[in-house]
Formats: structure tokens, C-alpha cells, sequence
């Protein structure tokens, strides 16, 4: 009895790898890989290429023998799938690291987040450069002014953006206008954000006066990079709205503009909520056109409507830039890194949020 069940078994798997292959695959390729670069000079980046290549190779190589050329070009190509997987990965992670290596002292450093740079001189540095002491001065400032300039930017784009594409599918028809809204759209998204923040600048020099600086300035710089954002975003997602759920509102007597606010758009929601964030991602580390609209500050103003504002991108790049002390850059260097791990924790917030508010807001389904 037991022998027949071996033979079934091993006619069922014959001309097949063992499960355990790709492992084995791959540890003779780590340590022929770290053999090779020992020999030409060791680096984990070529060490994980090489490894990569030996280890495409030998399984391929071996499955070609046992499975015959069929699987072997199956595994070829999924070795491929996921080594693009992991090059398009490793800048992420590497940018991830390097934040997180970087930034983690200068966040742990007390007062960074509940306090500002007002009265912090390069006196301050030099002395915790020299003798090791505290770094004072923190991005609450900063902090303060990204969250109010860009509340403010995105609640100017959000309903022109969702309006715009609510007509663009509802009310449209490829009529003249529609078209003419579609390519200026297509324009504005590929506008460089410096010329954003130059149009909201001469805008309110125009219109307020010369040299006019506020937040509210750069949230209107900022609003002209999220709307095509929005609006592309949100127009995709209320295409994909069946015509079903149309014409079912419609036959039972609904008008036009409250199926589109009861039906369409809760249908939508979960998409528009999520073009949202990456319209907000988008800006929200933009520098140039807040430099341009809003310059930069070393104090809490909690005024988005007047006087200069800072933000957590102006903050990093004044940092990096012009030290608070040029002989002793290191303090500078670390509130700037700080500040960087602020700002991408943010967005990861963002994301999250937009996945809360998805799940929240669509449409509840039965069985």
C-alpha cells in the first residue's frame, strides 16, 4: 500500500522543481554573488544585482532541465516581473531609510514640534555643535503655516475641481465647452509649479498691491496644481458610475441634479476621496511657488490672511540652504531632515484618511 502511494506521488510531481528549489537557487546565488564581489570589491548594491542575475540563470537553467522549455520560460519571465518589482521598490525604500535614519534624532528632540525658530541664532547652534548640548528651535511654525495654506487651497479646489467634472459627465455631451475645459485642463497639468506660484503673485499684486505675501497667496498658487488634479481624478471616477444606477433614479422620478448628488457621487466616493489625496500630496511638498507667494517666517503666524507664512517645505530648503549657523551646519541639517520625516508622515496620514473616509462613505452593499 505504501509503495503505491509513493509511486502515485512521484508520478504525479515527476518533471516538476521541488517546492524548496527557488530557495535553494537562491542561497547558492548570495554566496557565489558575495564570492564574485569579494574579488572585485564589495558593495550590497552589487552584491544584490549579481545575486539577482545568478539566481534568474539558475533557475531558469534548472527548470529548463526538469520542467522542459515551457516552465523555464514561465519562470523567466516571473523572475523578470518581479525584478522590476523591486527596482521600481528600492528607490522608495532607499529615500524611506534614508529619512527615517536622518530625521528620527532631530523628531525626538524635545520641543522640535512645539516650538519655533523665533530668537534661535547661530549662537545656539555653535554651542550645541561644540559641547554636545540640546538643538534648539523647532518647526511649529512651519507645521502650523503647510496645514493652514494647504486646508485653505484645498477647499478652493475641491468643489471647483468636483463641480467641473461633474459637468464635464453629466452635462457635457463633448459639446464645445466641454472640450475647450478638457484641454485647458490638460494643459494646467503639466504647468510647472513655479509659474503657478508666479500667476497667483502677480494676481494679487494686481489685484491687493506690489509685494502682497500670505498664505491665502499660496494657497491660490497651490489651488491651480490641485484642480486639474481633482478634476481628472474625480472625472474618471464618475465615468465608471453604471448608467444603470442613471436611468434607475430617473425612472422613479428622481431629478437629474439629485441623482447625481444621492447616487453618482456616494457611488464615486471612494475614488474622488482618493484623487483628492493625490492632489494634495502633490503640493503639499511643493517649495517654489510658497517661497514666490507666502516667503518665509521664523514665527507663528496663525494668520493665513496676512504676513509672511513658513512652511515645511520653506523650512527644509531655508535650512539646508542658509544654516542659522554656516560654520556649524549639523543642527540645521537636523531639524531639516526632521522636519522632511514630518512632512512624508504626513502624507501617510493623508493616505490613510482618504482610505477611512472611502470606506465610511461608499455605498453600503448586501448580500
Amino acid at each position: 500500500m505504501t509503495s503505491t502511494v509513493v509511486r502515485k506521488r512521484s508520478a504525479l510531481t515527476k518533471g516538476q522543481l521541488p517546492k524548496f528549489a527557488p530557495y535553494i537557487v537562491l542561497v547558492v546565488a548570495l554566496i557565489v554573488g558575495a564570492a564574485i564581489l569579494a574579488l572585485i570589491g564589495f558593495n550590497a548594491f552589487g552584491w544584490g544585482l549579481v545575486t539577482a542575475i545568478l539566481f534568474t540563470i539558475g533557475l531558469v537553467a534548472w527548470s529548463g532541465a526538469v520542467e522542459g522549455a515551457r516552465k523555464a520560460k514561465d519562470k523567466l519571465a516571473t523572475c523578470l516581473v518581479v525584478g522590476a518589482f523591486l527596482i521600481a521598490l528600492l528607490p522608495l525604500v532607499s529615500v524611506i531609510w534614508t529619512v527615517l535614519v536622518n530625521g528620527i534624532p532631530g523628531l525626538v528632540t524635545p520641543g522640535f514640534l512645539g516650538t519655533s525658530m523665533n530668537g534661535v541664532t547661530g549662537a545656539f547652534d555653535n554651542k550645541a555643535a561644540e559641547e554636545g548640548g540640546k538643538v534648539l528651535g523647532g518647526i511649529y511654525h512651519a507645521l502650523l503655516g503647510t496645514i493652514q495654506i494647504t486646508l485653505l487651497a484645498t477647499v478652493i479646489s475641491v468643489p471647483v475641481g468636483l463641480l467641473t467634472s461633474i459637468y464635464l459627465v453629466e452635462y457635457g455631451n463633448d459639446r464645445p465647452l466641454a472640450r475647450a475645459i478638457t484641454f485647458f485642463v490638460d494643459v494646467m497639468t503639466g504647468i510647472p509649479s513655479i509659474v503657478a506660484g508666479l500667476f497667483a503673485a502677480a494676481f494679487f499684486f494686481a489685484v491687493v498691491g506690489p509685494g502682497t505675501k500670505t498664505g491665502a497667496v499660496a494657497a491660490v498658487a497651490l489651488s491651480v496644481l490641485m484642480i486639474p488634479v481633482v478634476v481628472r481624478s474625480s472625472e474618471e471616477m464618475l465615468k465608471i458610475v453604471p448608467n444603470e444606477l442613471r436611468e434607475a433614479s430617473y425612472a422613479l422620478g428622481v431629478r437629474k441634479w439629485r441623482t447625481i448628488v444621492k447616487v453618482v457621487i456616494p457611488t464615486a466616493i471612494s475614488g474622488i476621496a482618493s484623487g483628492v489625496t493625490l492632489a494634495i500630496a502633490r503640493v503639499i511638498g511643493e517649495t517654489a511657488p510658497i517661497l514666490v507667494t507666502a516667503g518665509f517666517a521664523t514665527t507663528i503666524n496663525n494668520n493665513v490672511f496676512g504676513g509672511w507664512m513658513a512652511s515645511l517645505p520653506t523650512f527644509i530648503y531655508t535650512q539646508i540652504l542658509n544654516p542659522t549657523s554656516p560654520s556649524n551646519p549639523g543642527p540645521s541639517d537636523q531639524r531639516a531632515w526632521g522636519a522632511a520625516l514630518v512632512l512624508i508622515i504626513l502624507v501617510m496620514l493623508l493616505n490613510l484618511g482618504a482610505r477611512l473616509i472611502a470606506r465610511i462613505f461608499a455605498p453600503k452593499t448586501g448580500r
